[in-house]
């Protein structure tokens, strides 16, 4: 058995069966919609969710501080929000060091 020494008549074989693969689902749905067999799109499904009474209270009542919360964003847009540049980088240090410690287990 010889080995081929490029790869290029397998390249074209494998062009040639994905062009009559295609050219097969093109005659495939032509012969449906001469036939009166047009094809249909899949109809959705009725989806529905229903939350639990802790669910429910959960996402009407949020669980923050919502006057804190828009005294820190109107600090923010006032640029006056105090910024500790290595707290955040030792955050961001920690959360690597933890993200790489789960992966490893």
């Amino acid at each position: 058995m010889a080995d081929p020494i490029s790869s290029l008549g397998r390249t074209a074989q494998a062009d040639l069966a994905a062009e009559n693969r295609l050219k097969k689902i093109e005659d495939d749905k032509r012969n449906a919609v001469q036939s009166g067999q047009a094809p249909r799109a899949a109809e959705p499904a009725d989806d529905r969710v229903e939350l639990s009474g802790i669910d429910a209270r959960a996402m009407a009542a949020p669980d923050f501080d919502s006057e804190k919360v828009e005294r820190i964003k109107q600090a923010i847009r006032d640029g006056n929000y105090p910024l500790d540049a290595r707290r955040i980088a030792e955050s961001f240090v920690s959360l690597e060091r933890m993200i790489s410690g789960a992966a490893d287990r």
